[in-house]
This record gives structure tokens, sequence and C-alpha cells, in this order.
């Protein structure tokens, strides 16, 4: 599959301070890829970088196949940006707020009206499409700022902690959203700060800590990757429960719950050895649970000062 965005060696500094000290990322066209990282690691200067806002001080960078120092304009032409805080007119009515956006995009006034009507019915605010934005509530407004975004019909769309400050149901309504664009081809570079909704929506992500990346992959693959992941076995009386302590060895006993919770990646290979070896042992096991460490895990485990080199080094 085709890069939508490709960076390479992308260095940021203000004044003496590094903020981004060369980093390359990689994403495929009609995916979803989110940036993650602890406030102040640079994930809003990526964002502004990569949407032509601010200037980089070194590295190569292609979106939608153009050339951002080269052919800025075309990669505004292809990109939308949905920020940290609403663009959204609190004045205008949802209507306006949409046709304005279709006049900026030098759309036709036919053209605008009827893309302006697509959103509305797309995003569920047909019913308030006049009344002020200022009378909207957060979810709203929310959707409304992304419907703004989506007037030139972008091929890359940047997301930046889009969901911030929404209620739980509003939250979800705009991950369906983010869903239906990629399926329909649109590329989301997403940022945020809930390790849930990177969880959910994430094809491949990216933990940046300290101006570098020192993670990448699928949301499974780094969950693997970090240590506390185990499988629980459930037997049915203490006779198999001390024939698999003793084949098992490494494993933690719970007599009372009849079970032995034993270290493991999950991963389908030392699953089946490991049941391999209780099968050739003549032990029969009623209950397997397999448990992985969640996003939180990864992060606080590869983030900060305290970071363990051996986390860090699992996920390279």
């Amino acid at each position: 599959m085709r890069a939508a965005i490709s960076v390479t060696g992308l260095r940021k500094s203000f004044g003496d301070t590094a903020v981004l000290g060369g980093i390359d990322l990689e994403v495929a066209e009609a995916s979803t890829f989110a940036l993650l990282g602890p406030n102040g690691a640079g994930k809003t200067t990526v964002v502004r970088i990569l949407s032509t806002l601010i200037g980089a001080d070194g590295g190569d960078v292609r979106i939608a196949g153009h050339d951002l120092a080269r052919e800025p304009g075309a990669v505004r032409a292809a990109i939308g940006v949905t920020g940290q805080f609403s663009a959204v007119d609190g004045l205008l009515t949802g209507d306006e707020n949409l046709l304005l956006m279709a006049d900026l995009h030098h759309l036709g006034r036919a053209e605008g009206r009827r893309r302006a009507g697509e959103l509305l019915e797309q995003f569920d605010l047909v019913d308030a499409r006049r009344r002020p934005a200022s009378t909207y509530s957060g979810g709203m407004r929310r959707r409304l700022d992304l419907a703004m975004t989506l007037i030139g019909r972008p091929r890359v769309i940047f997301l930046d902690e889009p969901t911030t400050g929404l209620d739980p149901r509003s939250r979800r309504l705009l991950w369906r959203i983010v869903r239906d664009l990629v399926a329909a081809g649109t590329t989301i570079f997403l940022t945020t700060q809930y390790l849930e909704e990177a969880d959910r929506l994430a094809d491949r992500l990216a933990v940046l800590d300290g101006g570098r990346i020192v993670a990448e992959g699928t949301p499974e693959e780094l969950k693997r990757a970090v240590p506390g992941g185990h499988v629980s076995l459930r037997f049915g009386d203490v006779a198999a429960l001390d024939a698999a302590a003793a084949v098992l060895g490494d494993a933690t006993r719970d007599d009372d719950a009849l079970t032995l919770r034993v270290p493991g990646d999950g991963g389908a290979r030392s699953l089946r050895g490991l049941l391999d070896r209780l099968d050739r042992a003549g032990v029969e096991v009623t209950e397997l649970t397999l448990h992985t460490p969640g996003l939180d895990d990864v992060f606080l485990a590869l983030t900060g000062t305290t970071r363990p080199a051996a986390a860090k080094e699992a996920v390279r």
C-alpha cells in the first residue's frame, strides 16, 4: 500500500530547545495513524509542520505525493486540519459556517450548497443547520468543525486531539465518523491523550517522547512487547493443577481458584507451545484466558525518564 505521509529525519527547535530530534514516520493511504506522547512531547509541533503552519529545521516530508518544502500549496490542497480548538464561528449558523468554507475552497454557489447539505446529513446536524453555532453542544461544534474540514474533500486529515472535552456519546459518534472516512479512502493522522481512542481507531501508532519516536507498530504489537502479559489456566481439580504446575514450572499458582498464571506474550506460537506441553502430559485445561497489557501500560513503560530500557528495546 502506498504511503500518504512519509517523514524522514524531521527536526525542529525553538530557540535553544530541540522539540523534534529527527523523527521518521510513514502512514499508509486509507488508514488511521495515531501519534501518542506526554504533554510537551512535540505532537502538536509535528501536526503544525505537516499541515504547513510552521516550517521545519530539517528533514524530508511528502504528503499525498507532494514534497512539503517545494510544493506547500499542493499539500494544502490535499489536506484538512481540525485542531485542538474549534474553528467554528459561533455567530454564524451551521449552514453559514459550511458555506463560508465552501467559498474559501472556491466552490460554486450550487456546489457549495450541495456539499454543505451532504455534510450536515452525514454529521447529523440537519435539524440544527439554521441555529447559531454558539447554541451547539460541544459535540455538535466538534462535528461541525470536522464537517468544515471536509468541504474540500481532503485526501489526508490531521486531527489534533479532536475529542478533548467531549462526553462519551459524542466521542463515540466522532469515532464512527472517522472509521467511515477511512473506509471511504481518507487517511487520518490523529494525536490524542485518550489511549482507548488510539486503541480503537489506529491501524498503526507511534509513541513520541523527548522529541524522538520511541516505539511504533500496531496497537497489538506494542501491547505484546511490554512485559506483563500472561495466560491464566483454570483446571478441574487439584490433581490436574499439580500436574500442570510440574510441567510448566515458571507459573504463579492459585490453589483456591485452581489456576496457574503463566508469563507470555500472547502470540499464537507461544500459546500453541504451552498447550502442546500440557497435552503431551495428558493435562486437560478447563478454561484459558489471555491477558495482555493495555496501551496505558505501553505509554507508562515507554515515556518519561523512568521508563525501563528493556521495554524500550522490546518495541524497536
